[in-house]
């Protein structure tokens, strides 16, 4: 069978290839290089460290790969109640970070292997815009040159947010970059946010045997999904004595010698070994010159593009974490690919409206769409459906029963927002995204013959209950 062949757009034999020029390696500027490249262009790309971005080397696939050992662990822990039996479990906190930091090399490699075979050219260095055709490159072998080409992609990403009250050092008062290196897991953290960085890496050291509390200055954890999700995941972290402290602000930290005092708007003092900031990320931009362009920014500093995801400066684009969306790795590849096709001539949109967030904590955490409060501060009627794991045969066999699947519709019926927590839950969101981005109905998906046993009967089964037609008892569903 023969792969997929992908037009030229420099169309006619003979013609120069259009040159196009990105800033940024990461899964906005590698997956805009490849698909550039695929449809005729010379594209060069100019990343200052490593291609795969903050998601491949500091982001995403790290922080899995860790969460992946403390899930093997958990297993071993629990082996018994499945007639396995260990004689000792044994944690080597350095084999976890070279477990996770092979699997990191080898997807880096993947990636300059495509650039090569597509004939993706790569510049180690700093890119900088001198105007609307040209680029600066200096390189980190101390030399410099300029690009120029017909159009050019911005695709920095972001960098974690450190105000100067937390006293941040790299060292006792940390991000996530340096917390995935962690060879020697500390003996007590505090995790300021409860986002989902907050939320994974909390879980992942205290199973690895640190005492955590995550403190988080909204009403509660992952303050952006439904209530009912957060509330299934405090009650795991309750039951791994994670503490979690909300509607609570940190006030000061005073980073000293023997340790870190954290003081708390509850006027509660905490000493800790060391803190972990995981309040959000900003924008990356402050070397790529925007203002000498004209290159417009909102009051975030997050540059404005267009439905074409153009700047106001014609023929520079912008993707990811540079402009006003989700700063999650899977959006900022979709945009790339769509700003590649509509530097070559295309006018294709950039459509958010179904986009996935996941978190992999245990159990995984994973929604799409509207939450049930979005819904009601936007004046829409609506009906949901919910079916818990625990009524599952699969859920059982395996057993992972915490957790539910909730589904809404508006008035007519249509899938607006969906969450799951439980077992697999970031697998299983991909069926209710594509709902959402196709404004499926519940009885339209709900009349899909979903494989048994399986997770994703949880899915029909809660689109069964939006019409009240889930048959909800155990027996049944063995």
């Amino acid at each position: 069978m023969q792969g997929t062949k992908f037009c030229d757009l420099s169309e006619t034999k003979g013609m120069v290839k259009m040159k196009i020029t990105i800033i940024g390696g990461g899964p906005g500027g590698y997956e805009a290089a490849i698909m550039a490249a695929k449809l005729g262009a010379e594209v060069t790309v100019v990343e200052k460290n490593k291609v795969g971005g903050t998601c491949l080397n500091v982001g995403c696939i790290p922080t899995k790969a860790l969460l992946a050992s403390a899930e093997v662990l958990t297993t071993s822990l629990e082996a018994e109640k499945f007639g396995v039996f260990n004689d000792k479990t044994v944690v080597d906190p350095a084999q976890i970070i070279e477990r996770k930091d092979k699997l990191v090399s080898g997807l880096v490699k993947g990636i300059e292997f495509l650039f090569e075979s597509n004939g993706v050219n790569l510049i180690q260095g700093v890119g900088k815009l001198i105007d609307s055709k040209t680029v600066e490159v200096k390189r980190h072998d101390g030399g410099s040159e300029k690009l120029v080409s017909d159009k050019i992609l911005l695709a920095t990403g972001s960098v974690p947010i450190c105000p100067e009250m937390f006293h941040y050092d790299g060292v006792k008062v940390i991000t996530s970059t340096e917390a995935l290196s962690l060879k020697t897991p500390p003996k007590s953290m505090i995790v300021i946010g409860g986002g989902v960085i907050g939320c994974e890496l909390g879980q992942f050291f205290s199973r690895m045997g640190t005492q955590i509390t995550i403190v988080e200055m909204a009403e509660q954890i992952l303050s952006n999904e439904d209530e009912s999700v957060a509330k299934q995941l405090l009650r795991q972290f309750k039951r791994e004595k994670i503490k979690v402290l909300t509607a609570t602000r940190v006030t000061d930290v005073n980073v000293q010698n023997t340790g870190i005092t954290v003081n708390l708007s509850s006027g509660k003092t905490l000493e800790v070994e060391m803190v972990l900031l995981s309040i959000g990320r900003a924008s990356f931009s402050k070397e790529l010159n925007l203002d000498a362009l004209g290159i417009s920014t909102n009051s975030k500093g997050q540059i404005e593009v267009d439905e074409l995801l153009e700047t106001n400066v014609k023929g520079i684009y912008a993707v990811g974490d540079l402009i006003n969306t989700p700063y999650l790795a899977h959006v900022a590849s979709k945009e790339g690919t769509i700003a590649a096709e509509n530097m070559l001539g295309k006018n294709k949109t950039a459509v958010h409206k179904a986009i996935p967030r996941c978190v992999y904590t245990d159990p995984q955490v994973a929604a799409v769409g509207l939450t049930e409060k979005e819904a009601q501060q936007r004046g829409i009627a609506y009906k949901t459906g919910s079916f818990d794991f625990r009524s599952l045969g699969k859920a059982q066999i395996i057993g992972k029963i915490q957790g539910q699947v909730k589904i809404i519709v508006d008035e007519k019926d249509v899938i607006i927002g969906a969450s799951i927590v439980g077992p697999e839950a970031t697998d299983l969101l991909a069926e209710l995204t594509m709902a959402v981005h196709l404004g499926l109905t519940a009885e339209a998906l709900g009349d899909v013959i979903h494989p048994h046993p399986t997770l994703s009967e949880a899915i029909m089964e809660a689109l069964h209950d939006v019409h009240e037609m889930s048959i909800n008892k155990v027996e049944l569903r063995l």
